[in-house]
């Protein structure tokens, strides 16, 4: 995972940018591979192509607010430099905005985290956000 700048808060956690795959269920078991933006201890920015939105979001319209999108998510982190660790989240798809022509941003608020998800995430963001504050 390739880590860079933190972006202002907009959500109530500070992002990190991270790149990153990251695999989106849908609720019928459907599978698609995203790349992650950016990533908070309460979700997720994912930029996608054009055909990979509208199968997550019909006809390209962003969510209403408390008519999100379910999705499980699926990334890993590294937690030592040596061993990723696999993060399984429930989560709902909340924004949606265009990029560029084929570009897309889908925000993914987390919901519940299988094991310790959430912890991990913490430790990597706290790390990231460590590392910004005090470059090598």
């Amino acid at each position: 995972m390739k880590a860079a700048t933190i972006k202002p808060n907009l959500r109530n956690q500070q992002r990190v940018d991270v790149e990153s795959d990251i695999v989106i269920e849908k609720p019928d078991g459907r599978q698609l591979t995203c790349k992650i933006s950016n990533l908070s201890r309460s979700g997720v920015m994912v930029r996608c192509d054009q055909e990979t939105a509208g199968q997550l979001i019909p006809d390209l319209k962003a969510p209403a607010p408390g008519n999100w999108l379910t999705v499980k998510a699926q990334f890993s982190v590294p937690v030592v430099a040596t061993q990723p660790v696999s993060i399984l989240a429930n989560g709902n798809i909340i924004h949606l905005r265009r990029m560029a022509r084929d570009e897309f941003q889908l925000g993914i608020q987390f919901a519940d985290f299988e094991g310790n998800g959430f912890d991990y995430i913490d430790l990597y963001v706290r790390k990231l956000l460590a590392d910004s504050r005090n470059p090598a």
